[in-house]
């Protein structure tokens, strides 16, 4: 199959602050000190690889008391041109919401919304053709998803998170081609029984993640149709990919998994 990539915007925020300080994942641990000018780098790399690939990327100015903004992709969803602000789960990032919402403001969208309930944007949001699908357990209220539905005016599908280590939804899943409702690939184990027999009946095709790929946060990725940017050591994801007509472009960004994030958790994607 021939797949094509579709020209995307994409909203980053460098690392220049970056640092891990508290731990609010399995993945931080303020005794790993953080090698800033490698993060800078790895961030540096993952940007230019968009525009190498022809889409457009806008940047959010750092905070120097918010290190985790780097990952842009909590700060809001954007679906059709509307903005769902987000609401953070721990004190130490909930700054980041405001200052999300006050670039889309400057930037001239109408269409906002501010949450009432817990969502961490498209940590736990993640759009198909029709369908928005849900993380919660974690991060998200359960509340956040009807939410999102009367705001997007598009059905919302809540999967239930029981691994920790797997805390938002895109740690676990990674929607391939978004203009289907059918290519995903996402690691069963971090879902309750029920999730994932309701993802085995939405994608029956799915890309099905080993343990050790999803370890190395390879299901953390970015597609647009054709080229899937994602950790260079999620090694087992890419033969399945290149089966499908997809084109794997592996990246290392370690220093930025200290945080717990790495390629999704750096990217927030602006549709419409």
């Amino acid at each position: 199959m021939v797949r094509r990539a579709t020209a995307r915007r994409y909203l980053m925020c460098p690392p220049t602050h970056f640092k891990v300080t508290y731990s609010i994942n399995p993945w931080m641990d303020p005794g790993k000190p953080v090698d800033l000018p490698l993060a800078l780098a790895q961030w540096e790399d993952l940007r230019d690889r968009y525009r190498a690939l022809g889409h457009t990327v806008e940047e959010l100015q750092p905070h120097p008391e918010l290190p985790d903004m780097v990952f842009a992709a909590n700060g809001a969803t954007v679906v059709d041109g509307r903005v769902l602000g987000a609401r953070f789960a721990y004190p130490e990032r909930t700054a980041e919401a405001a200052a999300h919402l006050e670039w889309f403001r400057a930037r001239g969208y109408r269409d906002i919304h501010e949450p009432e309930h817990i969502n961490e944007g498209e940590g736990d949001f993640a759009v198909t053709a029709s369908w928005v699908l849900a993380g919660r357990g974690f991060r998200s209220s359960p509340l956040s998803h009807p939410e999102a539905q009367e705001f997007f005016g598009r059905p919302v599908i809540g999967l239930d998170l029981v691994n920790p280590r797997y805390y938002h939804l895109d740690t676990a899943l990674c929607v391939l081609d978004d203009t289907t409702d059918s290519e995903v690939m996402y690691y069963p184990e971090a879902f309750s029984p029920g999730s994932q027999a309701v993802l085995a009946r939405l994608f029956p095709d799915a890309i099905i993640a080993q343990e050790a790929d999803a370890e190395a946060f390879g299901l953390n990725a970015v597609s647009d149709g054709r080229n899937v940017l994602l950790p260079q050591a999620a090694v087992g994801l890419f033969e399945p990919l290149r089966q499908r007509g997809y084109e794997p472009i592996g990246l290392d960004l370690s220093e930025l998994l200290k945080g717990g994030g790495s390629v999704k958790c750096c990217t927030q994607e602006l549709r419409g």
